[in-house]
């Protein structure tokens, strides 16, 4: 930090950390503020979800890289430097799959711990997992995702789920096929 940089997170990409300058909102040069670091240095990543549901079908893409290469999933990924979380999710939702949707309200936080073959924590999210009603598109696998359609409900259990991904998706569609939620 005394070098005039501040260090903010490890990155997913090989590099250690980001480095970003101690600059104020008029770019002059901010106080040094100390901060909490953890004994690894390494800090879990905030992730968004987003459970789209287009009448009684759900909205899955199938990913493209870890964690749960191959399988379906929630559209979704990491959140970004001065993005919200509901931003992040709509965001999400548009690149991986060219749907637009609404959101309707948070389902839950998850903590995502995915180890490897030994067993050793290889990443750590917290995934911030919305409930939203599609408004137009057709969905096409892109960005992170190979595919992206849309499952019936009924479906969700024969499809090798995250057992976190299947309860996230029930109460999602609990929220959005319930008579209280808002109709557009």
């Amino acid at each position: 930090m005394a070098d005039g940089y501040r260090i903010l997170y490890p990155l997913g990409n090989g590099d250690a950390r980001a480095r970003v300058p101690l600059l104020d909102a008029t770019g002059a040069p901010d106080k040094i503020i100390p901060m909490s670091i953890t004994p690894t240095g390494l800090v879990p990543q905030i992730g968004v979800g987003i459970v789209c549901l287009h009448g009684p079908d759900v909205l899955l893409i199938r990913r493209a890289k870890p964690p749960k290469q191959g399988e379906w999933s929630l559209p979704g990924g990491r959140l970004e430097w001065g993005e919200t979380v509901r931003a992040a999710a709509l965001r999400e939702l548009r690149e991986e799959t060219g749907v637009e949707a609404e959101l309707l309200g948070l389902i839950d936080v998850v903590d995502g711990l995915f180890r490897d073959g030994r067993g050793a924590l290889r990443d750590h999210y917290v995934l911030v997992d919305y409930a939203a009603r599609w408004l137009s598109g057709e969905p096409k696998g892109a960005s992170d995702a190979l595919e992206a359609r849309f499952f019936p409900l009924e479906a969700i259990d024969e499809l090798g789920l995250w057992a976190e991904t299947a309860r996230v998706i029930r109460a999602g569609a609990q929220q959005v096929l319930s008579p209280m939620a808002p109709n557009p």
